[in-house]
């Protein structure tokens, strides 16, 4: 059974912006959908959010996708850089990731500790990648919060088809009114094989 488990990012929840729509979409075309929350999504560590995903997930095989959000797809490379050899997911769909630097957050000691925290512990995406068949990794040109030099690293680090969406701010629902992602769907089927 195909698995597609969609990860929210700092300060996220499962029923927030374009989640439950990509939900409905991916189970009417067969697939069990899993928006997990994942812990204290205000301050998010990654001693807590790796384990709980991994948790959550459990056992992975090529019938595994991702799709993350922001932090979500930190969380989803250090969970896939923590597999063991030989084991491999599906795919992954990366949205307004960063493995490089986040600009524009509130000058606020515990927003730049949060930041700190992920941006600087160290991530091997050479194992990230050895654990990865396929990946997208979608940006846009006008994130405040995602430059578009981000994509540098998916796409020579990973090996990421890079999508750039034009003026769709971080993806987010109440902020940027984006409750449906279309780039997102049709990146999913395409790493899944299924038709648009």
């Amino acid at each position: 059974m195909r698995r597609i488990l969609i990860v929210h990012g700092w300060d996220g929840y499962p029923e927030e912006g374009w989640f439950p729509w990509l939900k409905r979409e991916l189970e009417g075309r067969g697939s069990e959908v899993v928006v997990p929350q994942l812990p204290e999504p205000g301050a998010p560590r990654i001693y807590n959010w790796v384990p709980k995903l991994a948790e959550v997930v459990g056992q992975v095989d090529s019938q595994t996708f991702f799709v993350g959000h922001s932090m979500g797809c930190q969380a989803i490379a250090r969970f896939l850089a923590g597999l063991p050899d030989g084991v491999k997911v599906g795919g992954a769909v990366f949205v307004a990731g960063f493995f490089k630097r986040l600009t524009n957050l509130e000058d606020d000691d515990e927003v730049r500790d949060v930041a700190d925290h992920w941006l600087t512990t160290p991530l091997d995406l050479v194992q990230v990648r050895a654990h990865l068949e396929k990946s997208v990794a979608i940006f846009s040109d006008d994130d405040p919060y995602v430059p578009l030099d981000n994509q540098d690293m998916f796409r020579d680090a990973l090996g990421s088809k890079i999508v750039v969406e034009h003026n769709r701010g971080h993806f987010s629902g109440s902020r940027d009114k984006c409750f449906e992602l279309p780039a997102a769907l049709d990146s999913v089927l395409d790493l899944v094989g299924l038709s648009h």
